[in-house]
């Protein structure tokens, strides 16, 4: 269902600056921690004594302390010490290779010794003096491969979010689909158009007229495991779209990283990076919250989606030209889970 030797998203740094994080990932359940001097790490949520959840516990000199008998667990995963017992015989249990990043930490819960930090997502936005970034953390009931079937498609925009960021000119707008190795790309141009709420207070915020023709854009790019960046943007009308300098436009990346927790639920990091007025701290936090509006009324639509399909397992869904994006990132997770099982069968029988 899910790619298991794959970099993911794992947490953000604050959510286990106080205390362990205990949190499901492509079904492994795994604790986050600082551990020696102060390098996240992360073990399998499994006290080895009496199977308590280690993430009930607390961090001490780097060491993660089971909150029921004491047990201190090293970051490679064997257990250090506990009082007044023997531990030299006690099993190891999983530790998960992980990297901090970007203000992410990163997590393969796969086979450690293919893990290369190489391998993560290097965003053109990340440690970029002309960009700023807000975002935030949803968890959400449903595949997700549902998720990126939205974000490859985003007609939905005219109907889920009409107050926001939709209108008619989006369903209106022809669409492109292109594969690039493993890349898809899905991508709409709308010209001459009015823009939507969202886009006229950019425009404002970016001491650009809000009530003239704009050029806009969505090109959404999916990479494996489940990663989708999506380049939005509007510019004023005669300026050259999405090729328009930056003072005639306001453009974003709209930031999609996708983990898996089970078959059924994943957890979305969302997050929107602009290239305009960087420095404005306040509009920051706006976008933040607007776009967290948007994206919560996503919600509510995917998981019943879910319940919907859970319930009718038997009905065979329609694929429209609309859907190709999401339909390409699918064969592309497909191939290389077959892939990927294989690989784990030869291992397997020592082939």
């Amino acid at each position: 269902m899910f790619l298991k030797n794959a970099w993911y998203v794992g947490c953000t740094p604050n959510e286990f600056a106080d205390k362990p994080l205990g949190r499901q990932i492509c079904g492994e359940k795994m604790v986050f921690y600082r551990g020696p001097e102060g390098r996240a790490a992360a073990v399998e949520d499994f006290c080895p004594h009496r199977g308590a959840p280690l993430s009930l516990g607390y961090v001490e000199d780097g060491l993660l302390v089971c909150g029921y008998h004491g047990l201190k667990m090293g970051n490679d995963g064997k257990t250090a010490e506990m009082p007044g017992q023997r531990v030299r015989g006690f099993p190891c249990i999983k530790n998960f290779p992980v990297v901090e990043r970007y203000g992410f930490v990163w997590v393969w819960p796969g086979d450690a010794s293919k893990a290369d930090p190489e391998q993560i997502p290097v965003p053109e936005w990340a440690d970029n003096p002309d960009w700023a970034y807000g975002g935030g953390l949803y968890h959400i009931n449903c595949d997700y491969r549902l998720m990126i079937d939205n974000l490859m498609d985003l007609t939905h925009e005219t109907y889920v979010h009409s107050t926001s960021i939709g209108q008619p000119e989006i369903d209106e707008a022809p669409v492109a689909t292109e594969v690039n190795g493993e890349e898809v790309i899905t991508s709409r141009y709308m010209d001459n158009i009015t823009a939507p709420p969202f886009w006229r207070m950019a425009l404002k915020a970016n001491h650009l007229a809000d009530d003239v023709p704009v050029d806009r854009w969505q090109i959404c790019r999916f990479t494996p495991p489940s990663h989708v960046m999506i380049e939005v943007g509007v510019a004023h009308a005669g300026h050259g779209g999405y090729d328009a300098p930056d003072e005639h436009k306001a453009a974003s990346t709209v930031v999609d990283f996708i983990t898996p927790e089970t078959e059924t639920s994943h957890w979305y990091f969302w997050g929107m990076a602009r290239k305009f007025k960087p420095e404005d701290t306040n509009l920051t936090a706006q976008i933040r919250e607007g776009q967290g509006k948007i994206f919560g009324e996503d919600l509510d639509m995917l998981e019943q989606q879910q319940q919907n399909l859970l319930d009718y397992p038997e009905r065979k869904l329609l694929k429209l030209n609309i859907d190709a994006g999401g339909v390409q990132s699918r064969r592309i997770l497909d191939r290389l889970l077959k892939a990927e099982q294989e690989q784990n069968e030869a291992a397997a029988s020592g082939n």
